[in-house]
């Protein structure tokens, strides 16, 4: 592939420490975006402070600083190294915010350093609330009616202007940090001193509230050439309101008629091309259902947690082809075996991706089990699967917070159905277990609807996974008959959820299913730009196993971290891929386990093979019995 020749070094800005509302996405990015580049020639210079990443290990770039992210040191790196180009959109916010500072500076200027893979101008488009409504308005794409304000005093009035409740949207924070919801006076000068602090330029959006519209999402990848393509359509099964990093989430989406994705995507080109990012762009929308209405909510001029999302969800690696992008390529220079080139890319997957959010409020005894506008998740899983219950269910196992199905969640289902419609006036991390015991305690689809404003589909899915429930209790004692036991399975439930539910044993269930042949199979989903590889997840609904066994070497199988959460960073990533290497060298084939869309441990080429499974008895050991490895690492999982 062709190499920019006016362009020898390239500077990367990490992320940074890892805070909530940023997990270790930037660090997939980053390591990413130093293998491609790497392989194109270039010689990189890194820059990050976290000494826990993959992308801080020396031999990740040519020249790695781990400094603090900030003005002066990254002048005096600059001075010291003379980058042909900087790349700041794969390091989350930090990397967006200190560009914008180091040009303010004259620093990029003086040294002649290149911004490449988004203008300098376009951060201010995608970031500054004033700029991307002005962007926005140009390009005829509606906006939620707002306002800017600079002041507790100014943002007084605009409120009283549009109506309480209202949003405030600081600008250049990440996570919907220093924002949220506010009803009344006091609490929106509360929060608007909140946020006019931490936005880097003393900038806060005051919105009308669309809360209950539909969230919607699209990853899109532009070229120089102006070429774009969608590499991935997503719904968010939470309604607007709760902020997409806590929002239960589905790709593809599941709801969406196929001309209002058809109408997204053109007003997803309209922005990145007149953004003008290179590269991956993620393009948030809301949709009102009941008149159709659509505006846009915010874009990420940068890859993101969604980024990385739709990476694992599609197979395509959204950060290595931005890398490619910035630095001149086009989509038509990059192969891909199935495609031809990515260029001509569509996302077909014929499977379904869920997301679930991982969160510690039982870590911080004070804290309000509340979401809304400001992310508060540490983690979060991805589950893949042929229909929504089994990939639902799978998300749920997938949590590692003790639970292996949705029914039984703490104290719910002794409550009384007013009690539990009561628990859903606000979004909660319990909302999905709570709306689980309601249906089971007589709730309406229609009742759970307007409380929570989740779409009919969603509740109805929830509520037929109830009803098989009710009639497994119904044998409670007893390993279910051979049909129904058959339809669990395909519907997700776990052998140890059923275990539980029916007082057998789990190895009752396993030896039961096992006898009428309900088993496990695997089905790869294919990496774009490369020829054949893969990765593999699990389901009940194959009668044939797509995933081949390799019998040329011995084989340890490494067990992942599963989700962040307050305790366990992104250093048991680090072990479990640094394990994956050193494996590969001695000569073993490396299988890495693994939930976690975020990690570079799932990122295809870090192991031999790897398996986008949940962390559970009934998963590792299917994957064990086919694989027959002759070792298992459990240590570096944490």
């Amino acid at each position: 592939m062709p190499k920019r020749q006016d362009i020898n070094k390239i500077m990367i800005i990490g992320s940074g420490p890892i805070i909530i509302g940023q997990a270790c996405e930037f660090d997939y990015s980053g390591t990413q975006a130093c293998k491609a580049l790497r392989k194109l020639g270039y010689e990189i210079v890194l820059v990050n402070s976290n000494p826990a990443t993959i992308m801080t290990d020396p031999d990740v770039a040519d020249i790695t600083y781990i400094e603090p992210l900030n003005l002066e040191r990254l002048t005096q790196i600059i001075e010291k190294e003379h980058p042909d180009a900087l790349l700041p959109n794969l390091g989350g916010q930090s990397g967006l915010n200190l560009c914008s500072e180091l040009d303010k500076a004259g620093v990029l200027k003086k040294y002649n350093v290149q911004v490449i893979g988004v203008q300098v101008d376009a951060i201010e488009r995608g970031e500054d609330r004033i700029e991307f409504k002005n962007a926005m308005s140009a390009l005829g794409i509606g906006m939620p009616r707002s306002e800017v304000a600079y002041s507790v005093d100014e943002a007084v009035k605009i409120a009283e202007k549009l109506k309480y409740p209202v949003v405030l949207r600081p600008a250049y924070t990440m996570g919907g940090a220093g924002g949220g919801m506010v009803y009344n006076v006091d609490e929106l000068k509360v929060v608007c001193a909140r946020g006019l602090q931490a936005s880097l330029v003393g900038q806060v959006l005051v919105e009308e509230c669309i809360f209950g519209w539909e969230e919607l999402e699209l990853e899109v990848v532009r070229d120089a050439e102006n070429n774009k393509i969608t590499v991935c359509f997503i719904e968010n099964i939470d309604p607007i309101g709760v902020h997409t990093g806590d929002s239960f989430c589905s790709a593809p989406m599941l709801t969406i008629p196929e001309d209002v994705q058809k109408e997204l995507q053109e007003m997803s080109y309209k922005i990145i091309e007149s953004i003008e990012v290179i590269g991956g762009c993620n393009c948030q929308f809301a949709r009102d259902p009941e008149t159709g209405r659509i505006v846009v909510i915010e874009i990420n001029p940068r890859t993101s947690r969604s980024s990385a999302l739709a990476s694992k969800a599609t197979g395509f690696p959204i950060a290595l082809v931005s890398a490619m992008l910035a630095c001149g390529l086009t989509l038509k220079d990059i192969p891909c075996g199935k495609y031809g080139t990515l260029d001509k890319y569509v996302p077909d997957g014929d499977y379904i991706v869920i997301k679930f959010a991982r969160w510690a409020f039982e870590k911080f005894k004070g804290a309000e089990d509340k979401l809304g506008t400001q992310m508060k998740a540490v983690g979060e899983v991805m589950s893949i699967g042929k229909t929504y219950k089994e990939a639902f269910q799978k998300a749920i196992r997938s949590l590692e917070t003790g639970r292996y199905g949705l029914g039984f969640a703490k104290n719910f289902n002794s409550m009384s159905k007013e009690e539990l419609l009561s628990e859903l006036r606000f979004p909660t991390s319990e909302r999905q277990f709570v709306m689980y015991e309601a249906l089971r305690k007589g709730a309406t689809i229609d009742e759970l609807h307007e409380l929570t404003k989740i779409k009919k589909y969603f509740i109805e899915q929830m509520k037929e996974l109830v009803d098989e429930e009710e009639a497994l209790l119904a044998n409670k004692g007893s390993v279910p008959a051979a049909d129904a036991l058959k339809q669990a399975k395909l519907d997700g439930f776990s052998d140890r959820y059923l275990s539980s539910l029916l007082d057998v044993t789990e190895e009752e269930i396993r030896n039961a299913r096992m006898a009428i042949g309900v088993k496990e199979a695997w089905e790869g989903v294919h990496v774009s730009g490369t020829e054949n590889a893969a990765y593999y997840y699990s389901t009940y609904h194959l009668d044939e196993d797509k995933s081949p066994v390799s019998t040329e070497k011995p084989k340890i199988m490494i067990l992942g971290g599963g989700p962040n959460r307050i305790g366990q960073g992104i250093e048991f990533d680090y072990c479990c891929v640094h394990a994956a290497l050193a494996l590969k060298k001695l000569g073993f084939e490396s299988i890495i386990v693994n939930c976690n869309p975020e990690t570079v441990s799932t990122d295809y080429d870090t192991s031999d093979k790897l398996y986008f499974e949940p962390l559970t008895l009934e998963d590792v050991l299917a994957i064990h019995e086919k694989e027959k490895p002759v070792g298992v690492i459990a240590q570096f999982g944490g």
